[in-house]
C-alpha cells in the first residue's frame, strides 16, 4: 500500500454507512461462499473473537475477513455478481480499479442492485506464506499459526492478533471485547499479546492485566 491516497472517492455520513450496513453479512455466508478457495483467509475483528467464544457476545455493525493482498482476485472472482468498492481514511471508491486498490488495504462487497455493503476485505501485506503486520513489518508470522477454525470450518483470526489490532483506538467495544476475552485466553496467548503490545504499543493500559 502506498502512503498517499489517489485523489476522488466518495464520503458517505455515518448515517449513510449505518443503513447501507445493515445487511452485513455472517462469516457463515462468507465461508461458503468461499469454500475450496487455495488462498488462506479469515474472518477478523469482533466476529472473529466471537467464533473464539463459540457465541456472539454482541451485534456486529459489519464483517471483516483478511486475506493475502496478491490473492485477492482470487477472493474476488468468488463473487461475479457483485462490486468491491476500495476504502481509505473516510473515502468510498466504487469499482475501484488498480491504482486505487494498490493505495488502499480495505475493500467492501457492495451490492449493485441495492447498493447494501455486505463484507469488509482487508488485503494484508505479506511475503508468500508469512503474514505481515501493517501495524509494524518486523511482526511476520505463518498464516498456519494465525488462523484457526471453529468446529463447523469457519476460519478465524487467533484472538490474540484481533486484539492487537483493537488495542490501537481502545474504543469502548474494543475494551469490551479485551474483558469479555481476556478470561478465556491462556498463558500463551496473554504472553504474546503482551509481547507485541509492548513492541507496538509501550505503555498500553491492557499489559497490567496481561501479566496477573
Amino acid at each position: 500500500m502506498t502512503e498517499s491516497l489517489p485523489p476522488g472517492g466518495d464520503v458517505p455520513t455515518m448515517d449513510e454507512l449505518t443503513a447501507r450496513w445493515a445487511d452485513a453479512w455472517r462469516p457463515e455466508h462468507v465461508a461458503e461462499r468461499l469454500d475450496g478457495v487455495g488462498t488462506p483467509w479469515c474472518i477478523a475483528a469482533g466476529w472473529a473473537l466471537d467464533l473464539f467464544r463459540g457465541e456472539e457476545s454482541r451485534p456486529h455493525g459489519d464483517l471483516e475477513i483478511a486475506v493475502p493482498a496478491a490473492e485477492f482476485p482470487e477472493i474476488r472472482d468468488r463473487f461475479p455478481e457483485y462490486v468491491f468498492d476500495a476504502v481509505g481514511s473516510g473515502r468510498v471508491w466504487p469499482g475501484a480499479g488498480a491504482e486505487v486498490l494498490a493505495a488502499t488495504h480495505q475493500t467492501w462487497l457492495r451490492d449493485p442492485a441495492s447498493g447494501q455493503f455486505l463484507f469488509d476485505v482487508f488485503r494484508e501485506p505479506h511475503e508468500g506464506g508469512t503474514w505481515i503486520c501493517r501495524r509494524d513489518e518486523k511482526l511476520r508470522l505463518p498464516y498456519d499459526a494465525i488462523i484457526e477454525r471453529t468446529p463447523d470450518g469457519v476460519p478465524y483470526l487467533v484472538p490474540e492478533l484481533v486484539l492487537l489490532f483493537k488495542a490501537k483506538a481502545l474504543r469502548p467495544k474494543d475494551q469490551a471485547d479485551f474483558d469479555g476475552v481476556l478470561p478465556l485466553l491462556g498463558r500463551s496467548r496473554r504472553d504474546a499479546l503482551r509481547g507485541w503490545l509492548e513492541f507496538i504499543h509501550p505503555g498500553h493500559p491492557w499489559l497490567a492485566e496481561l501479566a496477573g
